[in-house]
């Protein structure tokens, strides 16, 4: 029996059954009041400019024809050398599972590579191993200590790999309409809660308890620090 193929076909009724208990593996809305604080605790006073104009935006990612595909199955890849090509993301990604579509985002005008690219893959099983491996913050579906972090490097660059955001995530704006996740502190337009910039209230809980959670108990704890003022 092909395993992976067996693990991946179960993954769609794993998934809905989480859903419908409000149990995610990931972060399953974005609110810009929330991103733009380091400890996901809502300010009613915004970091930036760029989070009101986050805030206020419109974004409606079934416009945009090259968003397609199964979103649960694929991966958002990001600081990229711009010298990768589409041939080593296959390469790479490819060790996970068969891939469905691989989109290296390139300028329309000059098809210069912008640093980023999308890989569905045709099991979610196969997602999610990719999804672990790359960045192994979490070790069996808990999460461990911020300092043990491995990331993987391309190219020589370390790239940051997330899940696609656009389809998943309730309320999603992109980097260009001031919203998105991570970003450099040079920027002044920090946004917490995913794998690059994770909400400090989780690191603090894990150092000082040196402990693992569950993914599911994120939102949890989150709501739980932020009524405490932890």
């Amino acid at each position: 029996m092909d395993r992976r193929r067996d693990r991946s076909d179960s993954n769609p009724r794993h998934r809905d059954r989480d859903r419908s208990k409000g149990q995610y593996w990931y972060a399953h809305e974005y609110d810009p009041a929330l991103i733009g604080a380091i400890d996901g605790c809502e300010s009613n006073v915004p970091h930036d400019k760029a989070l009101i104009r986050a805030e206020q935006a419109k974004f409606d990612p079934s416009k945009d024809p090259q968003i397609v595909g199964n979103p649960y199955a694929t991966l958002f890849v990001a600081r990229l050398s711009f010298t990768t090509t589409e041939e080593t993301l296959q390469s790479v990604f490819g060790a996970y599972g068969p891939i469905q579509r691989l989109r290296l985002v390139r300028h329309a005008v000059t098809q210069e590579s912008r640093g980023y690219a999308f890989i569905e893959f045709v099991h979610e099983g196969d997602f999610e191993a990719a999804y672990v491996a790359t960045n192994r913050y979490m070790l069996n579906g808990f999460v461990i200590l911020v300092s043990y972090v491995y990331r993987m490097t391309i190219d020589g660059r370390t790239i940051l790999v997330e899940y696609e955001r656009a389809r998943v995530m309730k309320g999603w704006k992109p980097r260009r309409l001031g919203g998105g996740l991570g970003g450099r502190k040079e920027s002044g337009q920090l946004r917490f809660g995913g794998r690059d910039r994770p909400f400090r209230v989780i690191a603090l809980f894990l150092h000082r308890y040196n402990a693992a959670l569950p993914i599911s108990m994120y939102s949890c704890l989150v709501t739980t620090a932020c009524s405490l003022n932890v």
